[in-house]
């Protein structure tokens, strides 16, 4: 079985990345961004990320979650600690997370570490989540092999019996992560594939170095 994507093309003509226009803090920039693919619409969920991890087994290992919270400090997301991914940022949290938004032809790739948030901000989050949320957080040993969906199910029905009535409170192998930037760059595209590049890599004096990267 085979395809050919050779013919695949197109002219990214949307917009440009200049130095005289980007903010001098990368996480301003982001937002600046982050805001426009919300006001350009036609992505569901712009706060999609790709959460790249190296694992236990020694390959690295994509998958998309849900950026919940950006700040200041870096990019925070929720999951389960004991799941592969957390398995896995235990054990070397260096990490790297990409936005892609075709609607704007963006993408913004982040290299950063990952450390646990305060456990106080962890329960508030898990309590502004939907009951169904909350008890597929305890339902699911996330990333362990189950026989079959049932099973799932089956727990799930349980507890809420269980819970009924009741509050639901967030299980300790579960939280937020955040993830603090040390390299940020910004890709736009451009026509004839001349795409602008801009990378910020944080310095010892936590100011940031800004500079051009060839496409």
């Amino acid at each position: 079985m085979q395809k050919d994507l050779s013919n695949y093309r197109k002219s990214y003509e949307k917009s440009e990345l200049s130095e005289t226009l980007i903010d001098k803090n990368p996480l301003q920039q982001f937002q600046k961004w982050f805001y426009e693919v919300e006001k350009m619409g036609g992505i569901d969920e712009p706060n999609a990320m790709t959460i790249s991890t190296v694992g236990l087994d020694g390959f690295p290992k994509n998958r998309v979650v849900l950026m919940k919270k950006f700040t200041h400090e870096g990019f925070i997301f929720y999951t389960n600690y004991h799941s592969e991914k957390g398995k896995a940022l235990e054990s070397n949290p260096s990490t790297c997370l990409s936005f892609f938004w075709p609607n704007m032809e963006r993408q913004i790739i982040i290299k950063g570490t990952a450390e646990k948030i305060a456990k106080n901000l962890s329960d508030g989050y898990f309590e502004s989540r939907p009951l169904g949320s909350k008890l597929g957080a305890i339902v699911s040993e996330q990333s362990e092999v189950v026989a079959s969906r049932e099973i799932l199910e089956n727990r799930l029905t349980q507890l809420e019996k269980d819970y009924e009535n009741k509050e639901v409170n967030r299980p300790e192998h579960w939280g937020g992560y955040l993830i603090k930037p040390v390299s940020i760059e910004f890709w736009q595209g451009r026509p004839n594939r001349l795409h602008d590049r801009i990378r910020y890599t944080l310095l010892e004096d936590l100011n940031w170095k800004i500079e051009r990267l060839q496409p």
